[in-house]
């Protein structure tokens, strides 16, 4: 099936708007984290970003179905009768509420430039996985952008930034390892979201309520098992502010709008986008929280930022080959979300 005509300007938009949903949630997350003393529980956050994400996907799943009528249809028959589906996305649903937790322990402890630019490491992981899973292979620039990346980042944690305008205790290690963990789960659960969306035809926003049903219900596991007594002594919201809020929306909105980017947009586009968001996110680091730049993490930002770019370019073209040796089959596109 031929790929839908877009405009430039229509992809023009989706890498802004992914660029900067992608920059402000950092950094917003991070102000959130350093700013207050009556802290919010980031497990309550994780859980309604969730409730969020699912009313968004009921929305979605209204328009593409046409009525309400056929929406109560599509969920009775891929819901309420396909238990064997819910169970196999709880997965992924599992997978992401520690990300997504681990995120938040992150930013605690790193400043919002010092994670976007090690939140990359999930583009070798998602190649890893994709690799091991969908048995798809990389050219050999890929290999070499994601081993620069590797390097990049490996520059950037050399020599520890300082935030000066940050008064909260911070322990960098911590937030090392949380972003460690994040990495991992996020190149496995993208992967394996993408294994179940192509094993059948069922409906993107489909298989998202079914993934957010069973989030709701372990976020709200987790909630219960790490801050389940302060939650009961404190209140489920405790310590919201309207930038609590601002966060919770930027995530909820931020998951869903990837699908349409990775939609509409390619691999050179993202690298964009990731890119612009790490510069984004420095010079927001350096204004707000006073983060001092060192020549390391300047070398290092940049190498990702090049390396990030090297892995979205389009392989060469195979199909010569591929007619002179029919058994031969043209290698895949990888694309990570």
């Amino acid at each position: 099936m031929a790929s839908e005509p877009v405009s430039v300007v229509f992809k023009l938009y989706c890498l802004s708007v992914m660029t900067l949903v992608a920059a402000t949630y950092t950094v917003a997350l991070r102000y959130t984290r350093t700013v207050s003393s009556d802290l919010y529980f980031s497990t309550t956050a994780v859980c309604i970003t969730e409730v969020i994400k699912l009313f968004l996907s009921l929305g979605m799943l209204t328009k593409e179905t046409g009525s309400l009528g056929r929406l109560k249809s599509s969920l009775v028959e891929n819901v309420i009768r396909s238990p064997v589906e819910l169970l196999k996305l709880s997965v992924p649903s599992l997978v992401y509420a520690v990300q997504n937790n681990m995120a938040f322990i992150a930013l605690s402890n790193l400043d919002a430039a010092v994670y976007q630019v090690t939140y990359q490491l999930k583009i070798p992981c998602t190649a890893l996985c994709t690799v091991l899973m969908l048995n798809r292979s990389l050219s050999r620039l890929q290999w070499f952008s994601v081993f620069m990346l590797c390097g990049g980042v490996t520059l950037v944690q050399w020599t520890p930034v300082e935030a000066t305008k940050v008064q909260v205790e911070q322990n960098q290690f911590l937030g090392f390892m949380a972003i460690a963990v994040a990495v991992l789960c996020s190149g496995f659960a993208g992967v394996y979201f993408e294994k179940v969306l192509k094993s059948s035809d069922t409906s993107l926003w489909v298989r998202n309520i079914q993934m957010y049903l069973s989030g709701i219900v372990v976020t709200l596991i987790g909630v219960f098992l790490s801050d389940g007594a302060k939650v009961v002594e404190k209140g489920f919201f405790y310590g919201y502010t309207p930038w609590v809020w601002f966060v919770v929306m930027m995530a909820s909105v931020g998951g869903l709008y990837t699908s349409v980017v990775v939609k509409y947009t390619d691999n050179i586009m993202k690298g964009f986008s990731a890119a612009a968001a790490i510069v984004l996110s420095t010079v927001a680091s350096v204004t707000l929280f006073g983060l001092k730049i060192t020549a390391t993490f300047s070398a290092g930002a940049l190498l990702v930022c090049v390396s990030i770019y090297l892995y979205g370019l389009p392989k060469q073209d195979t199909s010569k080959v591929a007619k002179a040796d029919p058994g031969k089959d043209a290698k895949t596109k990888l694309i990570t979300v």
